[in-house]
Protein backbone atom coordinates (compact mmCIF):
# COMPACT_ATOMS: atom_id res chain seq x y z
CA UNK A 1 0.00 0.00 0.00
CA UNK A 2 1.52 3.14 -1.04
CA UNK A 3 1.95 6.01 1.68
CA UNK A 4 1.74 9.83 0.80
CA UNK A 5 2.62 12.58 3.18
CA UNK A 6 2.36 16.39 3.02
CA UNK A 7 4.85 19.04 4.85
CA UNK A 8 4.54 22.55 5.30
CA UNK A 9 7.43 24.47 5.12
CA UNK A 10 9.50 21.76 3.49
CA UNK A 11 12.15 23.07 1.45
CA UNK A 12 14.94 24.03 3.82
CA UNK A 13 15.92 23.07 7.65
CA UNK A 14 13.97 20.90 9.75
CA UNK A 15 10.66 20.14 7.14
CA UNK A 16 13.64 19.25 4.31
CA UNK A 17 15.14 16.73 6.93
CA UNK A 18 11.99 15.43 7.66
CA UNK A 19 10.61 14.96 3.72
CA UNK A 20 13.79 13.18 3.15
CA UNK A 21 13.66 10.77 6.09
CA UNK A 22 10.23 10.16 4.73
CA UNK A 23 11.24 9.77 1.09
CA UNK A 24 13.75 6.90 2.54
CA UNK A 25 10.79 5.37 4.53
CA UNK A 26 9.01 4.77 1.17
CA UNK A 27 6.60 7.51 1.47
CA UNK A 28 5.33 9.42 -1.34
CA UNK A 29 5.78 13.06 -0.35
CA UNK A 30 4.41 16.30 -1.45
CA UNK A 31 6.93 19.49 -0.27
CA UNK A 32 5.19 22.54 0.39
CA UNK A 33 6.62 25.85 0.47
CA UNK A 34 5.87 29.68 0.23
CA UNK A 35 8.79 31.79 -1.12
CA UNK A 36 11.30 29.03 -1.00
CA UNK A 37 10.61 27.53 -5.05
CA UNK A 38 14.06 27.05 -5.94
CA UNK A 39 15.03 25.33 -2.85
CA UNK A 40 11.54 23.17 -3.34
CA UNK A 41 12.15 22.15 -6.91
CA UNK A 42 15.50 21.17 -6.06
CA UNK A 43 14.45 18.74 -3.43
CA UNK A 44 11.81 17.51 -5.39
CA UNK A 45 14.27 16.46 -8.60
CA UNK A 46 17.31 15.05 -6.04
CA UNK A 47 14.02 12.73 -4.37
CA UNK A 48 12.65 11.57 -7.80
CA UNK A 49 16.41 10.78 -9.15
CA UNK A 50 16.89 8.66 -6.06
CA UNK A 51 13.79 7.07 -5.32
CA UNK A 52 12.25 6.75 -8.71
CA UNK A 53 9.36 4.40 -7.80
CA UNK A 54 8.12 7.06 -5.58
CA UNK A 55 6.15 10.26 -6.32
CA UNK A 56 7.16 13.27 -5.26
CA UNK A 57 5.74 17.11 -6.00
CA UNK A 58 5.79 20.61 -4.45
CA UNK A 59 3.10 22.70 -3.86
CA UNK A 60 2.82 26.66 -3.12
CA UNK A 61 0.43 28.44 -0.08
CA UNK A 62 1.19 31.30 1.85
CA UNK A 63 0.07 30.13 5.41
CA UNK A 64 -0.62 33.82 6.20
CA UNK A 65 -2.95 34.01 3.95
CA UNK A 66 -6.44 32.20 4.95
CA UNK A 67 -7.60 32.05 0.97
CA UNK A 68 -5.03 30.00 0.02
CA UNK A 69 -4.56 27.81 3.53
CA UNK A 70 -8.44 26.98 2.59
CA UNK A 71 -7.35 25.69 -1.03
CA UNK A 72 -4.37 23.53 0.18
CA UNK A 73 -5.66 20.75 0.60
CA UNK A 74 -8.86 20.56 -2.19
CA UNK A 75 -5.91 21.23 -4.35
CA UNK A 76 -3.58 18.51 -3.46
CA UNK A 77 -6.01 15.94 -3.45
CA UNK A 78 -7.22 16.84 -6.54
CA UNK A 79 -3.27 16.88 -7.98
CA UNK A 80 -2.00 13.52 -5.88
CA UNK A 81 -5.18 11.86 -4.42
CA UNK A 82 -5.72 10.70 -0.80
CA UNK A 83 -3.00 10.86 1.45
CA UNK A 84 -2.04 9.71 5.39
CA UNK A 85 0.28 11.95 6.78
CA UNK A 86 0.00 15.26 7.61
CA UNK A 87 2.69 17.13 9.28
CA UNK A 88 2.40 21.00 9.94
CA UNK A 89 6.16 21.80 10.34
CA UNK A 90 5.84 25.30 8.81
CA UNK A 91 6.21 28.76 11.32
CA UNK A 92 7.28 31.75 12.02
CA UNK A 93 9.36 33.08 15.05
CA UNK A 94 9.80 36.52 15.70
CA UNK A 95 10.68 38.07 18.97
CA UNK A 96 8.70 40.70 21.27
CA UNK A 97 7.82 40.95 24.89
CA UNK A 98 3.78 41.37 25.64
CA UNK A 99 4.14 44.87 25.83
CA UNK A 100 6.14 45.20 22.36
CA UNK A 101 3.89 42.89 20.19
CA UNK A 102 2.18 44.78 17.47
CA UNK A 103 -1.19 43.75 16.25
CA UNK A 104 -0.04 42.75 13.39
CA UNK A 105 2.81 40.68 14.40
CA UNK A 106 0.26 38.97 16.81
CA UNK A 107 -1.97 38.10 14.35
CA UNK A 108 0.92 36.87 11.63
CA UNK A 109 2.44 34.68 14.44
CA UNK A 110 -1.11 32.95 15.16
CA UNK A 111 -1.84 33.00 11.35
CA UNK A 112 0.97 30.94 10.36
CA UNK A 113 1.35 28.46 13.39
CA UNK A 114 -2.06 27.68 14.38
CA UNK A 115 -4.50 29.21 12.30
CA UNK A 116 -3.66 27.59 8.99
CA UNK A 117 -2.44 24.13 10.66
CA UNK A 118 -6.32 23.75 12.52
CA UNK A 119 -7.39 24.61 8.50
CA UNK A 120 -5.42 21.92 7.49
CA UNK A 121 -6.59 19.64 10.17
CA UNK A 122 -9.92 20.20 9.66
CA UNK A 123 -9.85 19.10 5.94
CA UNK A 124 -7.17 16.70 6.33
CA UNK A 125 -10.07 14.85 8.70
CA UNK A 126 -12.51 15.58 6.38
CA UNK A 127 -10.87 14.85 2.95
CA UNK A 128 -8.62 11.89 3.85
CA UNK A 129 -10.14 10.54 6.35
CA UNK A 130 -7.79 8.43 8.15
CA UNK A 131 -3.60 8.49 8.93
CA UNK A 132 -1.41 10.76 10.90
CA UNK A 133 -1.61 14.62 11.66
CA UNK A 134 2.40 15.69 13.69
CA UNK A 135 2.38 18.78 14.94
CA UNK A 136 6.06 20.70 15.53
CA UNK A 137 5.59 22.89 18.18
CA UNK A 138 8.53 24.14 20.72
CA UNK A 139 9.85 23.32 23.97
CA UNK A 140 9.07 27.26 24.74
CA UNK A 141 5.49 25.91 25.47
CA UNK A 142 6.78 24.62 28.71
CA UNK A 143 7.15 28.04 30.15
CA UNK A 144 6.03 31.80 30.28
CA UNK A 145 8.98 33.35 29.01
CA UNK A 146 7.50 36.11 27.08
CA UNK A 147 10.31 37.25 25.10
CA UNK A 148 8.60 35.61 22.13
CA UNK A 149 4.84 36.33 23.36
CA UNK A 150 2.98 35.62 20.18
CA UNK A 151 4.94 32.68 18.93
CA UNK A 152 5.08 31.23 22.04
CA UNK A 153 1.06 31.65 22.53
CA UNK A 154 0.81 30.19 19.02
CA UNK A 155 2.58 26.58 19.96
CA UNK A 156 0.50 26.78 23.34
CA UNK A 157 -2.20 26.54 21.00
CA UNK A 158 -0.96 24.20 18.51
CA UNK A 159 -0.91 22.04 21.94
CA UNK A 160 -3.93 22.53 23.26
CA UNK A 161 -5.46 21.96 19.26
CA UNK A 162 -3.61 18.93 18.70
CA UNK A 163 -5.30 17.63 21.73
CA UNK A 164 -8.54 18.45 21.29
CA UNK A 165 -7.90 16.99 17.46
CA UNK A 166 -6.83 13.21 18.91
CA UNK A 167 -9.66 12.88 21.05
CA UNK A 168 -12.59 13.84 18.06
CA UNK A 169 -10.69 12.37 15.14
CA UNK A 170 -9.57 9.19 16.92
CA UNK A 171 -9.42 6.21 16.13
CA UNK A 172 -9.28 6.22 12.46
CA UNK A 173 -6.58 9.52 12.48
CA UNK A 174 -4.10 9.85 15.32
CA UNK A 175 -2.43 13.06 16.24
CA UNK A 176 0.50 13.74 17.93
CA UNK A 177 3.23 16.97 18.36
CA UNK A 178 6.92 16.96 18.89
CA UNK A 179 8.78 19.94 20.81
CA UNK A 180 12.28 20.78 20.21
CA UNK A 181 14.41 22.88 21.83
CA UNK A 182 18.01 23.86 20.64
CA UNK A 183 17.79 21.94 17.07
CA UNK A 184 19.31 24.34 14.57
CA UNK A 185 20.67 27.90 14.61
CA UNK A 186 18.93 30.87 12.70
CA UNK A 187 20.33 31.23 9.70
CA UNK A 188 22.23 34.21 10.44
CA UNK A 189 23.83 32.43 13.29
CA UNK A 190 26.99 30.35 13.69
CA UNK A 191 27.34 26.66 15.60
CA UNK A 192 28.60 28.48 18.33
CA UNK A 193 25.16 30.15 19.47
CA UNK A 194 23.77 26.98 19.57
CA UNK A 195 26.98 25.80 21.67
CA UNK A 196 26.37 28.78 23.85
CA UNK A 197 22.55 28.15 24.80
CA UNK A 198 22.94 24.35 25.16
CA UNK A 199 25.08 25.50 28.38
CA UNK A 200 21.59 25.40 30.12
CA UNK A 201 19.89 22.27 29.31
CA UNK A 202 20.25 19.19 31.07
CA UNK A 203 21.84 17.64 28.02
CA UNK A 204 24.71 20.18 27.24
CA UNK A 205 24.68 20.02 24.17
CA UNK A 206 22.73 20.90 20.75
CA UNK A 207 20.69 18.31 19.65
CA UNK A 208 20.23 18.39 15.75
CA UNK A 209 17.82 17.71 13.67
CA UNK A 210 18.19 13.44 14.33
CA UNK A 211 15.84 13.70 17.64
CA UNK A 212 12.84 15.52 15.68
CA UNK A 213 13.20 12.90 13.06
CA UNK A 214 13.66 9.69 15.20
CA UNK A 215 10.23 10.95 17.02
CA UNK A 216 8.72 11.05 13.83
CA UNK A 217 9.64 7.58 13.53
CA UNK A 218 8.53 6.51 16.72
CA UNK A 219 5.04 8.12 16.41
CA UNK A 220 4.38 6.66 13.02
CA UNK A 221 5.58 2.83 14.31
CA UNK A 222 3.14 3.16 17.25
CA UNK A 223 -0.19 2.68 16.55
CA UNK A 224 -1.63 3.22 19.78
CA UNK A 225 -0.15 6.52 20.09
CA UNK A 226 -2.63 9.79 20.03
CA UNK A 227 -2.83 12.93 21.67
CA UNK A 228 0.96 13.15 23.09
CA UNK A 229 4.08 15.54 23.29
CA UNK A 230 7.30 14.00 22.76
CA UNK A 231 9.90 16.72 23.86
CA UNK A 232 13.28 16.17 21.33
CA UNK A 233 14.73 18.89 23.36
CA UNK A 234 17.59 17.75 25.52
CA UNK A 235 15.78 17.59 29.00
CA UNK A 236 14.86 21.90 28.26
CA UNK A 237 11.22 21.17 29.54
CA UNK A 238 12.46 20.46 33.16
CA UNK A 239 14.28 23.80 34.14
CA UNK A 240 17.56 24.22 35.67
CA UNK A 241 18.87 22.55 38.08
CA UNK A 242 20.13 24.91 40.21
Amino acid sequence: MEKSAIITGASKRIGRAIAEYLAEEEWNVVVHFNESEKPAEELVIKLKSKFPNQTFGSIKSNLSNEKEVEMLIPNLVSEFGSFQLLVNNASVFKPGYLKETSSKLFNNQLNVNLKAPFILMRDFANRCGKGNIINIVDTRISKNISGFAAYSLSKKGLWELSKMAALEFAPKIRVNAIAPGVSLQPEERDENYLEKLAEGIPMKKPGGILPIIQSIGYILENDHLTGQLLFADGGENLGKND
